[in-house]
């Protein structure tokens, strides 16, 4: 776990103005990792560190000698501390940094971003018990949650490949449905999906990674996780309910997901830890998902959000809606810690860059759902939107964005920026 330190001192202000705004997503309490290179440039991304509305190119501040970003997150906690704190000291008013560094940043406005790092595997998981019970009361009324889920964290192992950055535009996918109240011994019907959704994620990115047949125990599991993203992994309903029995997702999942490009270490989000108790009557994790730390500090408190912007809106100069508003903390049974552990408990060798999805995060109101598939009853009750319009699922054009942001009393706020992804046709 790591502490507090001066790093995270609200008081601290950086040389670069921008850093310095209340509502900023990049202060200099933050420093978030990700990967850039200048727009319309064939050049190979380099790392970078985003502070207010600029890039610090790391190798130009001659902080790192090279542009790996997976041997970055390989590094041990101290050797990240200490880079932290180098960065901290020296984006600092008054820093005798200020005048060599400025030839290192680059207008965010400027740069072209890609993933954040080379993500190797993926897994995605089903941590928040409200969308679990939400969706399962649409499919069993009478037992929404199967017998595992308050033991086991579930997961699936997606698909890395059509990971994409925010701003992503993809095809609507396409693959076999079997309609709602169709003959059951007629065929199914082939063609793009009409029940498009996206899911309200967090990213979780492995760091150090361990040895084949090495578990990571709960007290080390922290230790393993580099930092974390906004993540969408866009669903398609209809396609899903054929297909998911008995292997669970595939072309459902497999055709786009979405990271936000800034990597938020765990470093930056220590003042917003929060502990992580059990409801009464629900059972105590096994042994190995528990320890101390965990239940004292092992969640965060963090603000996530959905936002769309159809074709029509856009087109009209309309700003974007928002759907829903949650809390990681309401929202999640299982920390990021517990989802490492149980990974590799069986001897799994977690790699840097690999991605543990957290699932739909939703809370426990209606007005908390991380997805259509809940705002709109699987699509029984459509949403109305400001300029008339009505959603049951996404349609051509739309385009969705999620926000996610840390604040409470005595802190510098924390962003995660956004993510961003509009659906282009079929």
């Amino acid at each position: 776990m790591t502490d507090i330190n001066e790093t995270h001192d609200p008081k601290l202000r950086s040389w670069v103005e921008t850093a310095n705004a209340p509502s900023c997503d990049f202060p200099i309490q933050n420093l978030p990792f990700g990967r850039f290179r200048p727009k319309g440039s064939k050049e190979a991304f380099r790392i970078g560190v985003a502070i207010g509305d600029r890039v610090l190119d790391l190798e130009a501040a001659h902080l790192i000698d090279h542009a790996d970003m997976n041997l970055l997150m390989a590094a041990t906690p101290e050797e990240r501390a200490a880079l932290r704190t180098s960065l901290s000291e020296s984006l600092r008013e008054g820093s005798p940094k200020q005048k060599d560094w400025q030839l290192a940043l680059y207008a965010q406005a400027d740069v072209e971003m890609t993933v954040p790092c080379r993500i190797g595997d993926y897994t995605d998981f089903y941590t928040s018990v409200h969308h679990a019970t939400t969706v399962g009361k649409q499919f069993r009324p009478d037992n929404p949650l199967l017998p595992n889920y308050k033991w086991v964290p579930i997961g699936y192992h997606g698909r890395a490949s059509s990971i994409g950055v925010s701003g992503q535009q993809f095809k609507r996918p396409k693959g076999q449905t079997k309609p709602a109240g169709s003959d059951p011994a007629a065929p199914p019907v082939f063609g793009p999906s009409l029940r498009l959704d996206y899911e309200l994620e967090l990213g979780w990115f492995i760091g150090r990674g361990n040895g084949l047949g090495e578990p990571v125990g709960m007290a080390d599991a922290e230790s393993h996780l580099f930092g974390v993203t906004l993540f969408n992994d866009w669903s398609a309903r209809d396609l899903q309910g054929w297909e998911y029995q008995p292997l669970g997702p595939f072309l459902s999942k497999n055709f786009a997901s979405t990271v936000s490009p800034w990597l938020v270490t765990l470093e930056a989000l220590a003042p917003f830890r929060a502990s992580f108790e059990r409801p009464e009557g629900d059972p105590q994790p096994l042994p190995y998902l528990d320890s101390p730390n965990n239940r004292e500090h092992g969640s965060f408190h963090i603000t996530l959000e959905a936002w769309l912007q159809t074709k029509k809106m856009r087109e009209a100069g309309a700003a974007p809606v928002r759907l829903s508003q949650t809390d990681m903390r309401e929202a999640a049974y299982w920390t990021p810690a517990q989802l490492v552990a149980h990974h590799t408990v069986n001897g799994c060798n977690l790699q840097p860059g690999d991605l543990l999805g957290s699932g739909t995060l939703s809370g426990p109101a209606a007005d908390q759902a991380g997805s259509l598939l809940e705002l709109t009853v699987g699509g029984k009750q459509p949403i109305s939107l400001p300029n008339g319009e009505t959603r049951a699922f996404l349609e051509d054009g739309d385009t969705l964005t999620l926000r996610g942001y840390c604040e409470r009393a005595g802190a510098a706020r924390i962003g995660l920026g956004e993510v961003s992804g509009t659906v282009v046709g079929s």
